[in-house]
């Protein structure tokens, strides 16, 4: 059986024009595109066997090719409390979203072995109303799991450089990058990051550009590294023994561009924190000096602001600041201490004795047992008593929280990275949820020079803004954190200029009392937001702002192809096209809603966006040509999605 559906606006080639798509229901797949509105008497429907009753068109509003969220937590089996394969693809659905792949972590057990991948699979059989792939994860132990689950289907692998805050997902340090990188070279896939690192305590307080005036701060090689604090044990075979033997140092041909950018991206100067130079690899700062930024234009890409973290010296010292940020109890990127952690962590080891205590970051300190029990449930209390300078902070104060995850945290990562990739430029490395733009001239000088390490941004971190969030409002943690107004508006000129190629939900939901929205306690608090299904509305609303302002092109680009592409899809995925699947949504940029708490999808009724104004509307989805959502009828009756489990083309 054959349908079609047509419209004044359909986007193929990355124009909306008029067209009417013919998809098989048999074969899910999109068998022709007429390049203009059908009759329902056009011979062409009898060609492909289309009856009146399967012919729509929705004129005046758009088709587009459905979206892919290539990061999405549905922590289902274990925390399926926090959400569910079932519940997070209807939220998905409900927002054009066809295809979505699921993070690693926060299930019980993670994606970390065949076995474990083994077990997500079962969970996630016959629940899923739109496609669903999945990532590895990687942590010190799985180094030989990696191949296997490439051969299994997972679409690629994600690492945390700061610890995750749960105890089935260790971090990783760049020492076990370069044996990854060594391990998959070859192989068609990726490596990923949650790229916040330490710096060392040196260098902690960032010093921003526009403290300088108008003199760029020179780039000078410094010997000293950052380093990775925390212990690792990592498995290796006999052949990784020797796994870092022909990595080299050799530089990478200026000429070998493996990703189009913008033209005008060199014009770009978008600030870095000067002191990022005391502790980036060597090799990264000839990097940077060799591309460096023009300066024409250096004044419309400078923030808004002459302080890029927005800090009220009122409520925080320089000192305190510094402090937040180097306090190994802060630091985690989620809480490992307090009565919420415990909760997230029903296992987690929590003994009076200090020797069977096995958090990493503890390793280090000299722990008074008393103090510890003392103040288990307040992680910032734990922090004071280690350090004076902290005394006064206020965790309820979103600055602070702020102050304790500086953008130092994510240069210095990145830095890492592009040092692993400058080491070993053959494997594709990517960034997630990129939330500084203090990093984009490190991103941007990867490219210039054709390393293939990639970067996403998150819908949050171009709609909301550090300024807007009150005291005590823990439903807009996550890490790294919302920032400011001035790096929001600097984050899209990055994405509008292709240094950020993808824009994804990181749909990171947990139950309400992980928020713990009764105290208001930013430190204690889980981190995440939910936003699955969101993402068209808030950039369609968030992007009529920008000047020029943002086309249902660019929209689609960033979270339908590129994203399809980041994941290894691009070949049935992304696009309207013959042979491709027929993923499309129906969307009404004319309609305007209010987003509330007890109508969304999420298992857990709690998002950042409660209360918030969108314009534009999803108003139907369909995946394979199946309708799976319609905004007057709902969801289909029967999960229509399917797992995404063959390897990546």
């Amino acid at each position: 059986m054959s349908r079609a559906i047509a419209s004044s606006h359909v986007l193929i080639d990355d124009k909306l024009i008029p067209a009417t798509v013919v998809y098989s229901i048999e074969l899910g797949r999109i068998l022709h595109i007429a390049k203009r509105i059908l009759q329902i008497q056009d011979p062409l429907f009898d060609t492909y066997a289309v009856s009146r009753q399967n012919f729509r068109d929705v004129s005046p509003l758009v088709v587009m090719p459905g979206l892919v969220d290539a990061h999405v937590h549905l922590n289902e089996p274990g925390r399926t409390e926090w959400e569910g394969f079932a519940t997070g693809t209807q939220a998905a659905a409900a927002g054009g979203v066809t295809t979505v792949i699921d993070m690693p972590l926060n299930a019980i057990p993670p994606t970390t072995t065949v076995e474990n991948f083994n077990l997500k699979i079962d969970a996630a059989k016959g629940k899923t109303w739109v496609d669903v792939g999945f990532w590895g994860g990687m942590i010190p132990s799985n180094l030989n799991d990696l191949k296997p689950l490439i051969r299994m289907g997972v679409r690629g692998f994600k690492g945390f450089m700061i610890d995750s805050g749960v105890d089935e997902f260790p971090a990783i340090s760049p020492q076990y990058i370069m044996k990854a990188m060594k391990k998959v070279q070859g192989e068609q896939t990726v490596l990923m990051f949650h790229a916040e690192m330490q710096p060392h305590k040196s260098h902690l307080l960032p010093v921003t550009v526009e403290q300088y005036g108008n003199q760029t701060p020179t780039l000078v090689p410094n010997e000293s590294h950052a380093h990775f604090t925390l212990d690792e044990d990592i498995t290796e075979d006999s052949e990784s023994d020797n796994s870092d033997n022909d990595v080299t140092d050799e530089p990478f041909a200026d000429d070998e561009i493996e990703e189009e950018i913008a033209p005008d991206v060199e014009a770009l100067d978008l600030g870095m924190s000067a002191s990022f130079i005391n502790r980036a690899p060597k090799p990264v700062v000839n990097l940077l000096n060799r591309h460096k930024p023009s300066e024409t234009d250096v004044e419309e890409y400078r923030p808004t602001s002459r302080t890029n973290r927005f800090i009220d010296n009122g409520h925080l010292t320089e000192q305190q600041i510094k402090a937040l940020a180097k306090s190994p109890y802060l630091q985690a990127s989620e809480p490992q201490f307090g009565r919420l952690a415990r909760l997230a962590n029903p296992n987690h080891e929590r003994e009076a004795s200090m020797d069977k205590f096995r958090s990493p970051l503890a390793k280090p300190l000299d722990f008074d047992s008393g103090k510890f029990l003392e103040n288990l449930d307040e992680p910032l209390k734990m922090a004071q008593q280690e350090d004076s300078e902290l005394a006064g902070v206020d965790a309820t104060f979103y600055s602070s929280f702020l102050a304790s995850r500086p953008d130092s945290f994510e240069t210095t990562a990145i830095a890492e990275i592009i040092n692993c990739s400058m080491k070993n430029p053959k494997v594709p490395l990517h960034i997630v949820h990129l939330a500084t733009h203090e990093a984009v001239p490190l991103i941007k000088a990867a490219k210039a020079r054709g390393l293939p390490v990639t970067a996403e941004t998150c819908f949050h971190y171009l709609s909301l803004t550090a300024e807007k969030i009150s005291n005590c409002s823990t439903h807009f943690k996550c890490c790294p954190p919302i920032r400011t107004e001035g790096n929001r508006q600097l984050l899209w000129k990055a994405l509008r200029n292709n240094i950020i190629s993808t824009v994804v939900s990181d749909h990171s939901p947990c139950t309400p009392d992980l928020k713990g929205m009764d105290k208001g306690d930013f430190f204690s608090a889980w981190g995440g937001i939910s936003s699955v299904g969101f993402g068209l509305p808030i950039l369609f609303t968030e992007g009529q702002k920008v000047n020029p302002p943002v086309s249902i092109p660019e929209i689609s680009k960033w979270c339908s192809w590129n994203t399809a592409k980041q994941v290894g899809l691009s070949h049935r995925k992304g696009r309207i096209a013959v042979g491709y699947d027929a993923d499309l949504l129906v969307f009404d940029p004319t309609a305007s809603y209010t987003v509330a708490n007890d109508q969304v999808f999420f298992k857990n009724k709690l998002t950042a966006y409660d209360g918030m104004l969108f314009q534009g509307r999803v108003v139907e989805t369909y995946v394979r040509g199946h309708t799976a959502f319609t905004l007057q009828a709902g969801h289909s009756e029967v999960a229509l999605g399917n797992l995404v489990l063959e390897p990546r083309a």
